[in-house]
C-alpha cells in the first residue's frame, strides 16, 4: 500500500479520518483499524483498541486512551466537541496518537510481512516494544546510561544538556520520537534563539538530537523523516578568545599574595597555557605519574589522543607550590577515588577558578572575559604570531572541526612542538 493512502489530504491532522490501514503478506490481507469499546454501565468513559485481522486471526491491542459514547464518530476520535479547554486538548491528543499509532502499526507489518514467522503476535511485541523505548526521554536515558557505564561521562553531559534543554521547549512533557517533526524543530530553533542562543548553540543541540534521531531509526523504532533538514546542524566559527603575551605577561605579574584562591586560579591559567593550551579537566586529574624523565605524557579526555609535553622550569614552579605529599594527583583538585564524586570536584573548582579569572582580568587590565579555556587560545594565537608553522601549531582553535586539528596533530613530531613550546616560554 502507498504510504500516501493513509496520508491527511488535509493539511489540518484533526480533520483527518484515517480509512483502514491495509497490508498484503504472500496475498493475505492484514487490516488495522480504531475501535471504540463502550463503556460499562458503571463507567462513563469508553476504551480505544486496535483491531487487527490478518488470515482471519483477530488480535486486539488495548490503549490508554478513554473517551465518552459522544466522542467517537465510528472511526475516529471527535476532537471538536464543545467541552472544556482542557478536555478539548486531550482529545486533540489522544486523535494525533491513535493516528501516529496506527502508522506504526502499519510500518511495522509492512517491515515483516516477508518473514516467515510473521504473525500478530510479533507485530503486537513490535508495537509494545516501540512503546516502551520510543519515547524521547526514555530513549535518551538510556543512551545517557550507556555512555556513563563506558567512562564517556563527557559526552554524556553534552546529552544531558540537550535533552533537559528540549524539555524546558515542551514545558517537560516526554513524547514519542515518531511525533518529532520538521515543524517542531523549527519552532525548537525558534525558541532557542528567543532564549538568547547563539546559532552554535542551536547547532549543539540540533545535532545531539539527530543523532539521537538516527539512533532510533538503525533501531527500527521510527521511519527516517528528516526532520532535521530546514534547522541548523552547522558549526560556525567562533569569536577567538585569545590574550596577547603582554596580557599573559601582566597575568603572571600579579601581586596575589594573600589571596590564596586567586593565585591558585591564576596559577592553573598560566600551567594550561605553559602545556600548550591542557584543558582544565586534563589538569584536574594530572597524575604525577604522568611525568617521567622529563615529560608530562597525559591522555586527553575528551578524545583519548595521546600528547607528550616537555617538562618545562616554571611547569615545576607551580607544581612545588601545590602538590601534596600523600595525593596522587599533581593538584589539590581531586580529592576522591569515586569518578562521580571527582566529576563534580572538577566542574565546582572550574567554576570558582572562573570566576575568579574574571575579577583577575580587571586588576591586569585585560578585557577579554577571561576563562581557562582561553589560555588554549591564546597559546595558538601567541604561536601563529610567532610565524610558527600551522602543521606544527594547527592553528590552536581555528580549525572548522576537531577532527581537521587531531589530524594535524597527529602526524606531528613531539620534538617539533616542544621547541615551539620553550620558544614561547622563554618570551615571558
Amino acid at each position: 500500500m502507498n504510504k500516501n493512502d493513509i496520508a491527511p489530504k488535509n493539511k489540518n491532522l484533526f480533520n483527518f479520518i484515517p480509512i483502514k490501514i491495509i497490508a498484503y503478506k504472500s496475498g493475505i490481507m492484514t487490516s488495522i483499524k480504531l475501535k471504540f469499546r463502550k463503556p460499562t454501565a458503571d463507567k462513563s468513559l469508553g476504551t480505544l483498541y486496535y483491531s487487527l485481522i490478518h488470515n482471519r486471526v483477530v488480535c486486539n491491542i488495548t490503549t490508554s486512551y478513554h473517551i465518552a459514547q459522544d466522542e467517537w464518530d465510528g472511526g475516529n476520535v471527535v476532537a471538536s466537541m464543545p467541552v472544556g479547554r482542557e478536555r478539548k486538548a486531550y482529545l486533540k491528543k489522544t486523535r494525533t496518537r491513535t493516528i501516529i499509532e496506527q502508522c506504526r502499526l502499519e510500518r511495522i507489518v509492512r517491515r515483516l510481512k516477508d518473514s516467515p514467522l510473521f504473525s500478530l503476535d510479533a507485530v503486537v511485541d513490535e508495537f509494545r516494544r516501540i512503546e516502551r523505548e520510543g519515547t524521547l526521554h526514555r530513549f535518551m536515558n538510556g543512551i545517557i546510561a550507556a555512555l556513563m557505564a563506558l567512562g564517556k561521562s563527557r559526552t554524556a553531559e553534552t546529552y544531558i544538556s540537550a535533552l533537559c534543554s528540549f524539555e524546558k521547549f515542551t514545558e517537560d512533557k516526554d513524547m514519542m520520537l515518531e511525533e518529532i517533526t520538521s515543524d517542531m524543530m523549527k519552532r525548537y530553533q525558534a525558541f532557542l534563539l528567543d532564549n538568547g542562543a547563539s546559532m552554535n548553540t542551536v547547532s549543539f543541540y540540533m545535532r545531539i538530537l539527530r543523532a539521537v534521531y538516527n539512533r532510533a531509526v538503525e533501531k527500527e523504532i521510527i521511519e527516517q523523516k528528516h526532520p532535521f533538514r530546514q534547522v541548523y546542524t552547522g558549526v560556525g566559527k567562533t569569536v577567538k578568545r585569545a590574550v596577547s603575551l603582554q596580557s599573559i605577561r601582566r597575568i603572571k605579574q600579579l601581586n596575589l599574595s594573600g589571596q590564596p584562591t586567586m593565585e591558585f586560579a591564576r596559577d592553573m591559567f598560566l600551567f594550561s597555557f605553559y602545556t600548550r593550551g591542557m584543558s582544565f579537566v586534563d589538569i584536574s586529574f594530572l597524575k604525577k605519574s604522568n611525568l617521567k624523565h622529563g615529560m608530562l605524557v597525559y591522555r586527553r579526555r575528551k578524545t583519548g589522543q595521546l600528547l607528550s609535553i616537555k617538562w618545562e622550569r616554571c611547569m615545576q614552579d607551580i607544581v612545588d607550590r601545590y602538590g601534596k605529599p600523600c595525593s596522587e594527583y599533581m593538584f589539590p583538585i581531586i580529592t576522591t577515588k569515586d569518578m562521580e564524586q571527582a566529576r563534580s570536584q572538577y566542574k565546582n573548582k572550574l567554576y570558582i577558578i572562573n570566576r575568579k579569572l574574571k575579577r583577575i582580568a580587571e586588576m591586569a587590565g585585560i578585557t577579554v572575559p577571561l576563562t581557562t579555556y582561553v589560555a588554549r587560545h591564546s597559546w595558538a594565537s601567541i604561536a601563529h604570531s610567532k610565524n610558527i608553522p600551522v602543521s606544527v601549531i594547527s592553528e590552536g582553535m581555528g580549525h572548522d572541526s576537531e577532527k581537521t586539528t587531531r589530524i594535524y596533530l597527529a602526524s606531528l613530531d613531539t620534538t617539533t612542538i616542544d621547541r615551539a613550546n620553550s620558544l614561547i616560554l622563554r618570551s615571558l
